[in-house]
Parts: structure tokens; sequence; C-alpha cells
């Protein structure tokens, strides 16, 4: 089957995802998604490289064997989303004050990816890669890291995020003075001011 290769073009508010998602064969290089709603779509199977979603609404959206090398998310409302379901070769991304409550990033290798001022509230990043990551200024009310390698990562600001060193690899983490509980509360250790 021929993939068709859509380079350097910008979709702005498109609303009726499954006539805009024809073919399941597209590569997407270089492209805007942007005032979209692809809510419960399916994009198992595309490529994108270099792209950006923008103001997106991806939520539910389906994502097996989807490729995403170099993407960027910003202002995304991105719930529900099984990304431990993508393709992993070459696997990068980048979110920039998304809300991706009760998504699944288990067992993916993600280095040095950025979670900035997001909403990760219910998150799965159990046996994830997660060296050198960014969480700062992110609000991670019961994200769950069980097994998860952390050396390097950012949590400078991050928030309600409970990390037990003692089944997690934190070496060289930083962390801020306030979220120092989250790292004792598996030991019922009370931080007092």
């Amino acid at each position: 089957m021929i993939e068709k290769l859509l380079q350097d073009q910008r979709f702005e508010r498109v609303m009726e995802p499954d006539r805009f998602w024809q073919t399941e064969d597209a590569i997407y290089e270089n492209c805007v998604f942007s005032d979209s709603n692809f809510q419960k779509t399916k994009l198992s199977g595309l490529k994108y490289y270099d792209c950006l979603f923008d103001h997106c609404d991806l939520s539910l959206v389906s994502v097996q064997q989807t490729i995403f090398q170099q993407v960027q998310f910003k202002d995304c409302k991105m719930a529900g989303i099984l990304f431990d379901s993508c393709h992993t070769f070459g696997l990068e991304m980048r979110f920039f004050d998304c809300k991706l409550d009760h998504c699944s990033f288990y067992h993916l290798k993600l280095h040095k990816a950025i979670f900035q001022n997001c909403s990760l509230r219910g998150v799965d990043f159990s046996g994830a890669v997660l060296k050198e990551a960014q969480f700062m200024g992110s609000d991670l009310t019961d994200a769950k890291f069980d097994q998860t390698n952390l050396e390097k990562a950012d949590f400078r600001g991050a928030i309600h995020y409970q990390i037990h060193p003692q089944y997690n690899q934190i070496k060289g983490a930083s962390f801020s003075m306030d979220g120092l509980p989250g790292l004792l509360t598996a030991y019922k250790i009370k931080v007092m001011p």
C-alpha cells in the first residue's frame, strides 16, 4: 500500500475527524494541527514527524502503532490516551500546558521527555524510562511510579507526586523542598514547616 505524504501543511479547525483521517497510511511531516477536535478518533498506524498539535482535543484517541517522532503538544486536552500502544522506535514527545489525565506511558522509553505545566492526574508511568525528563510545574496527583527510571529527572515545581525511592530509580533527580513529602510518604514520615 502506498503511503500518502503530507509535508509543511497547516490544518486548522478540523471538527469532523472521521472525514479528515481518510487514510490509515498517511505520513505527516513538519505539519501543524491547531484548534481542532480529534476526540475518540482512530489515529492508529499514522506517522508524525516534527509536528505540532496546538489547542487540540485528542482525548481518548487510539494510537496503536502510531509513530510520534519529535512531536510537540501545546495546550491540548489528551485524557485517557494509551501511549504505551504507540510504535516505540524513535518515540519523542513534548507536552506543554496539556491535560493528560489518566493516560498510560507504561514501560515506554521517553528519554528527555518534557511535561511542562501539565495535568498528569492518574497517569501510569510504571516501568517507564524517563531519564532526564522534565515535570516542572505539573500536577501529578495519583500518578503511578513503580519500577520507573527517573534518573536525572526534574521535578522542581511539580506538585502532588508520590514516588517511593525504594521502588524507583531517582539518582540525580531534582526536587523542590516543597516536594520532599512526596518522597517520604511511603515511610510515613511527617515533614513539618
